[in-house]
């Protein structure tokens, strides 16, 4: 197991995942785009947003390849299959707890279920699952987390 390897996978990882939901988003699957929804907790301009968000998410997706790492070394194994179920573990995770709960408490842009109609938020929240986002965006993301699991568990066998 290597820890460097699993960072590496990190890397591949994320550039996998956010172009699968790119694509997605592009073909009509899906109207998430993580990026931008993590850069405007940050700053309204949307433009920087983007590009603030794209870091971001280029960011956690080396914090969770750690993560990852730290697991592989607790139970003494990695590989892609692991890593794939990791992802998909991780991919609920951020489907439900995450997007559902944790971030419309702290995203200042965002609207939620109290919103009221006098306000403006610039992003509408995800839902359970993503689902606001489009009733493919359950799928194209654990699809996509499944992927990345398995890059960086395959990567940190390697």
């Amino acid at each position: 197991m290597s820890v460097l390897g699993a960072l590496a996978g990190g890397v591949l990882g994320t550039f996998v995942l956010t172009t699968v939901l790119r694509t997605a988003s592009e073909l009509g699957l899906t109207r998430v785009d993580l990026p931008f929804l993590l850069g405007t907790a940050v700053t309204k301009d949307r433009a920087r947003a983007k590009a603030i968000g794209y870091a971001a998410h280029f960011g956690f997706g080396l914090l969770f390849s750690l993560a990852y790492a730290m697991f592989f070394l607790v139970v003494d194994a990695s590989g892609w299959l692991l890593g794939a179920l990791l992802g998909l573990a991780h991919g609920v995770f951020a489907g439900t707890a995450l997007v559902n709960v944790l971030l419309p408490v702290v995203h200042p842009r965002m609207g939620k279920p109290w919103t009221d109609a006098g306000s403006s938020p610039l992003i509408e929240s995800p839902g359970f699952l993503m689902l606001n986002y489009g009733a493919g965006t359950p799928v194209v993301s654990l699809i996509a987390h499944i992927l990345y699991g398995a890059i960086v568990g395959g990567l940190a066998a390697w």
